[in-house]
């Protein structure tokens, strides 16, 4: 079907004839994909992505029940960077052990240090204008 191209303020409308509309079941508002192929002009409905929170899926986890969960796939055993060996991880403290701790003050301030004054290159840049 053929329809005219018109002016809409600085850029051009297109118009949808009555069937157009209904076949694809658009609405006013809706959003469309506008894609250029060469001189083809392609205009469709976006692919519809459903967004699930996680609420949701671990609800529907829990309704499915234990005989519908994935089986667990033995990897072997940890090495490099996954090993965690820590007090924490040997249980020798707790979670709450280590949300009292005081955070670590690192460099001067540790120190109780006076902060240092920056030392600029004036002096030679003087000499080496001076030559």
């Amino acid at each position: 079907m053929k329809v005219k191209i018109s002016k809409w303020g600085n850029s051009l409308g297109l118009r949808l004839p009555k069937a157009a509309v209904e076949a694809a079941d658009l609405k006013p508002g809706a959003e469309v994909e506008v894609t250029v192929e060469g001189r083809d002009l392609r205009v469709r409905q976006p692919v519809r992505r459903t967004r699930y929170r996680l609420a949701d899926l671990v609800a529907e986890m829990d309704r499915l029940g234990p005989e519908n969960q994935p089986e667990t796939v033995g990897w072997g055993p940890d090495r490099g960077s996954e090993i965690i060996d820590d007090a924490y991880s040997r249980g020798e403290i707790t979670l709450e052990d280590i949300l009292k701790r005081k955070p670590v003050a690192e460099g001067r301030k540790a120190k109780n240090l006076p902060p240092r004054k920056l030392k600029t290159n004036a002096a030679r840049r003087r000499r080496h204008r001076l030559g």
